[in-house]
């Protein structure tokens, strides 16, 4: 028999709600049996429901149309008359086991479910096996039981609503439920019951409500079986947007994100977005989460080197930092040895990012790529790209700072800057400024260079010398409107590459009298 699930492309118009629960229109029986869930019910898997077939000791030929009815009409069930019907069902050639199986038999009896009550639905098998698969492959896989006439399956009360909703969509494509909630519990059944269709349209109105703080923490909460589907991907990505724009700065809503699950709390540490001094920052956050949630070392390495590194970008750290990743104990020490030595790599090239690799923040501080020579001779040279959209923001008088880095015992940053002169000409400006107070005079040749079009390569644009004091930068102004216009040489694929090559003069040693 051809088991192939057929396309659903083309049914989706079809509305055969005149046909749902009506005998006339329908070919099986749907014994849906309701059972009480036990104290301290916990649902299957990673907060999935338990909807599925019953694995049934009882033989389904057992079960009539007459005894479903009368169950279905009958009120629920006293604890007694649950217990009198499983003794039926119970083997009676178990009667002379020994007295510690029979007790081993009474405990595990009293973890199974109790059936409340049955519900019967007249259903059509082609219009569920046609939005369904799993009905599908119900009534067509070959065996006795999908050829019976009674269709059973066992449901928790709490699932029986949603369950409901679903089989309505299967027959009329539209749902009445409009709270979150329900219409969560519907989506659910529908993946269990792999009604993509159904999935699809819950995720549609859920995205429809007004997002807040709560809905989104449960929507990143849904079992990785339904966050993962297609249907679904639209809707937690919005829940993912909704709290990295709230949470993106994380230093004012620090003890909100320090409380957060894990796949929230890596969404946000995640963005591209995010707001902070440096990735240094991230890195401290990102331990001081895992220190509170999994207090326990070997969990706590576990969770950093599997899921939370990916949202620290080790390239962009400061190498001070770096040396305390090999220090920490927190994460394993291969894997922080891996990581230390790839962003090291990385920071030694002079090219740009490969488009697989992860792109800097919009960091307080901006990252650099320094290099350092101390033969032939002391010598520092400083990588820093900017987008062309970071550039614009400085208009009319804003600066970005970069991350200090130290060369010749001494503290250096750069600059960039928007200024009106005293020409009344706004103006650009690279600056290379030492940040030490109190020091001596310190002597270097500089040179500012950046890649430019057409054959983009790196092109001296200004250089000199410079004793520089504490407090004090040296810098190269170009006119704004030539710098930022469209026909600007400066803008390669809409990145600024820029490079500060710094070295320091020899001072000739004072002859002795």
């Amino acid at each position: 028999m051809n088991s192939s699930y057929p396309s659903e492309v083309g049914r989706d118009n079809n509305d055969f709600d005149f046909a749902f629960n009506d005998s006339k229109f329908s070919d099986r029986l749907l014994c849906v049996e309701i059972v009480s869930e036990p104290l301290g019910f916990t649902p299957d898997g990673e907060g999935s429901i338990s909807l599925a077939t019953r694995n049934r000791k009882r033989r389904r030929e057992d079960i009539t149309e007459e005894n479903v009815f009368a169950v279905d009409n009958a009120a629920e069930y006293s604890d007694e008359q649950v217990l009198d019907q499983l003794d039926h069902i119970v083997d009676n050639g178990k009667d002379n086991e020994i007295q510690d199986e029979e007790q081993e038999s009474m405990i595990e009896e009293s973890h199974t479910p109790l059936v409340a009550r049955v519900k019967t639905i007249h259903i059509s098998s082609p219009i569920l096996a046609a939005k369904s698969p799993f009905f599908y492959k119900l009534f067509s896989n070959g065996m006795k039981e999908s050829e019976e006439p009674n269709v059973n399956l066992q449901i928790n009360a709490s699932e029986e609503a949603a369950f409901m909703e679903l089989l309505n969509f299967i027959y009329s494509n539209t749902l009445t439920s409009t709270s979150a909630h329900a219409l969560l519990d519907v989506l659910m059944a529908a993946d269990k019951f792999e009604v993509s269709s159904c999935m699809k349209q819950c995720s549609s109105l859920l995205r429809n409500l007004p997002m807040t703080h709560e809905l989104a923490l449960l929507y990143l909460d849904l079992p990785s079986t339904v966050s993962m589907a297609e249907a679904v991907q639209p809707l937690t990505n919005a829940a993912k947007k909704f709290l990295t724009v709230r949470y993106k700065d994380i230093t004012k809503s620090r003890d909100i994100i320090l409380n957060l699950p894990l796949g929230t709390f890596e969404a946000i540490l995640s963005s591209d977005a995010l707001q902070v001094p440096s990735e240094d920052a991230v890195y401290d956050f990102v331990l001081k989460w895992a220190r509170i949630h999994y207090p326990k070392m070997e969990e706590r390495r576990e969770i950093l080197t599997t899921r939370l590194a990916k949202c620290i970008r080790f390239p962009y750290m400061t190498c001070k930092k770096l040396r305390k990743v090999m220090t920490h104990d927190d994460f394993d020490p291969k894997f922080a040895q891996e990581v230390v030595l790839e962003a090291l790599f990385f920071k030694a090239e002079s090219k740009s990012p490969n488009k697989n690799s992860n792109p800097p923040r919009a960091y307080e501080l901006r990252p650099v790529k320094v290099i350092r020579f101390k033969l032939p001779r002391q010598q520092c040279i400083v990588y820093l790209d900017l987008k062309r959209e970071e550039c614009e923001s400085l208009f009319p008088s804003g600066t970005i700072y970069t991350e200090v880095f130290r060369f010749g015992r001494k503290v250096f940053s750069l600059a960039v800057q928007c200024i009106m002169s005293q020409q009344s000409v706004r103006r650009f400006g690279l600056l290379l400024a030492m940040q030490e107070k109190g020091l001596g005079p310190f002597k270097v040749t500089y040179e500012f260079a950046a890649r430019l079009k057409p054959n983009k390569e790196y092109s001296s644009i200004n250089k000199g010398t410079h004793n520089f004091t504490s407090g004090k930068a040296v810098g190269y102004w170009i006119p704004w409107n030539s710098f930022i216009c469209d026909r600007s040489n400066y803008f390669i694929n809409g990145v600024l590459h820029l490079r500060a090559v710094i070295t320091v003069i020899r001072q000739p040693p004072k002859r002795q009298i």
